[in-house]
């Protein structure tokens, strides 16, 4: 499969009132190191719900308009801010697989 279909598949399952960072979109993708991919990926996209994908630590990456239409949409949802970036302890989706813990 290609990388975009991979990478829009893991995009397709964060769900309403949940967000992601674009590092860890290319990581369940299978493309760890490709966080730019993921952006170029939305960027080129149509129909996605972009805006559950952040920076890493939960900001928001898009500035002036963008960046206002992020945060609106992702309120919309119900996520939770503390300042200037998404509670990720509250919102973060956790893309199912293999733990890594001991």
């Amino acid at each position: 499969m290609a990388i975009e279909a991979r990478i829009l598949r893991a995009i397709g399952k964060i769900p309403r009132g949940k967000v992601s960072t674009y590092g860890a979109v290319a990581r369940a993708a299978g493309f760890p190191g490709a966080a730019r991919r993921v952006a170029w990926t939305l960027h080129r996209s149509f129909g996605l719900p972009w805006h559950r994908i952040l920076g890493a630590g939960g900001e928001i990456r898009l500035r002036g308009d963008g960046a206002v239409e992020q945060r609106l949409r992702l309120e919309a949802e119900g996520v939770a801010f503390r300042g200037r970036r998404v509670d990720m302890r509250r919102h973060e989706f956790k893309f199912p697989g293999k733990s890594h813990q001991s």
